[in-house]
C-alpha cells in the first residue's frame, strides 16, 4: 500500500511442529514446493488463510506502520503480503502514492469477510475505498485473488505471530 488515507481523505492451518524444511517466516516448502504451515507465524506476521490458500502478510498495526505500508517496494512475491489491523471498523480509503507494485487490496469487516477487493495501480494518487466499515485490509499482488478464486463473500481466518 501507498499510505492509508485518514478520515477517507488523507494520507485450514495446523500448529504442528515445527519442520526442518521451514523457513523462517514458517513456511515448509519440503512438501513438492507446496507451501505448508508449521508452527506459528514469525513476529510482526500473520498467516491470512482463505481455505486452501494462505497469505504470508507484514502485520502493520500502529499508524506509522500503516502509513508506511508497502511504499517503495520495488516486489512483493506471490502469498505474501500486509495485513493492516485497524482499533476499530469503519470506512477506509488507500492510495498508491510511492507504490511501486501493482497491488490488489480486500476490505474485510469485523467478521473476516471479504466485502470488496479493488485493484491498485502503482504511482496513483486515486482513492480506494471500502464498500462498508473495514476492521482489516491485506495488500497482496494484483491477480492473486482472481487467480486463487477468493472473491468478495468470503471469509477469511487469521493467525498472528507473536
Amino acid at each position: 500500500m501507498a499510505c492509508l488515507l485518514l478520515g477517507g481523505l488523507s494520507a485450514a492451518c495446523g500448529t504442528g511442529a515445527a519442520s526442518q524444511d521451514a523457513s523462517p517466516d514458517g513456511v515448509d516448502t519440503s512438501a513438492n514446493g507446496a507451501d505448508v504451515q508449521v508452527g506459528t507465524p514469525p513476529r510482526g506476521h500473520a498467516w491470512v488463510i482463505f481455505g486452501s490458500d494462505t497469505v504470508v502478510a507484514e502485520v502493520a498495526r500502529t499508524p506509522e506502520e500503516r502509513q508506511q505500508g508497502l511504499m517503495y517496494r520495488e516486489e512483493l512475491a506471490d502469498g505474501r503480503g500486509m495485513l493492516f489491523v485497524f482499533d476499530r471498523a469503519e470506512a477506509r480509503s488507500f492510495w498508491m502514492q510511492n507504490t511501486y507494485i501493482a497491488l490488489d487490496i480486500a476490505y474485510l469487516d469485523e467478521g473476516k469477510r471479504i466485502m470488496n477487493i479493488l485493484a491498485m495501480e502503482p504511482l496513483s494518487d486515486d482513492l480506494y475505498e471500502s464498500t462498508g466499515p473495514a476492521l482489516f485490509a491485506l495488500e497482496v499482488p494484483q491477480g492473486w485473488f482472481e487467480a486463487m478464486g477468493i472473491r468478495a463473500g468470503d471469509r477469511a481466518e487469521i493467525i498472528f505471530g507473536p
